[in-house]
């Protein structure tokens, strides 16, 4: 697949739904990890990023206007040990506690299918950064009904073992707006990734849909000490 701009990539589509960023800063030396939500509901849309340890979790913004927090309240990202965790539901949990009790990645995800709520049967969207000697490593996985059959569940995994400077993989659960809305279809889309972490989380954020973005988490990791910046961004502040 061709790179593309991540910049413009988002700007295209009016709703992407969910989207996972990993990859390398332009200058090699950090992972860069990006997840965004977005909402049309007003209960989607009620919702913000909060820290929570090493990772982030969503909360209600206006509690009195939550009508159902299944789906929608959950942690994205958590960290085990050298390895940080980011999805797009509650299998953030799935992931973290088969990996501490030797599992791969993959095996993990075995347990859980797409979201239970058709028609839409969203896709379940997950990745690992995984910091190895100075070095760091990514996969992605994404498990989806097949062609909105809910009978079946289609898994794909994908790894990237040598990540190139300024690039990066991108992963969504929708491929635009509609009604059943459009599962994501093939593999992650390469993605250049420009400037540092103040410069790539503003052009982002400017970048999603006005009226459907709802919050931005992004982190810059250096893969030889762990440490982190992080930024996030919420629509409702």
């Amino acid at each position: 697949m061709k790179r593309v701009s991540l910049f413009e990539d988002v700007k295209q589509n009016s709703y992407p739904g969910r989207g996972i960023v990993l990859g390398k800063s332009a200058d090699g030396s950090k992972a860069v990890m990006a997840y965004f939500i977005m909402g049309r509901s007003t209960n989607s849309r009620n919702r913000v990023f909060v820290t929570e340890g090493d990772g982030i979790r969503t909360e209600a913004f206006d509690p009195s206007k939550m009508e159902d927090p299944s789906l929608i309240i959950y942690a994205p990202v958590r960290v085990l040990g050298k390895t940080t965790i980011v999805t797009n539901g509650d299998q953030t949990d799935t992931i973290y506690d088969g990996m501490k009790d030797g599992k791969t990645f993959e095996e993990s995800l075995r347990v859980r299918e797409f979201e239970p709520d058709g028609p839409n049967y969203t896709p379940r969207i997950s990745g690992i950064v995984q910091r190895n000697g100075g070095a760091f490593s990514y996969s992605l996985s994404i498990l989806k009904s097949n062609q909105g059959d809910p009978e079946e569940c289609l898994r794909f995994t994908f790894d990237y073992s040598n990540p190139k400077a300024g690039e990066g993989h991108f992963i969504h659960t929708y491929m635009g707006d509609g009604s059943p809305l459009p599962s994501y279809e093939g593999e992650p889309q390469p993605v250049e990734l420009e400037g540092d972490i103040d410069t790539f989380t503003s052009r982002l954020w400017e970048n999603l849909n006005e009226d459907n973005k709802v919050s931005l988490f992004v982190r810059y990791l250096d893969p030889a000490t762990g440490e982190t910046e992080t930024r996030i961004v919420n629509k409702n502040a």
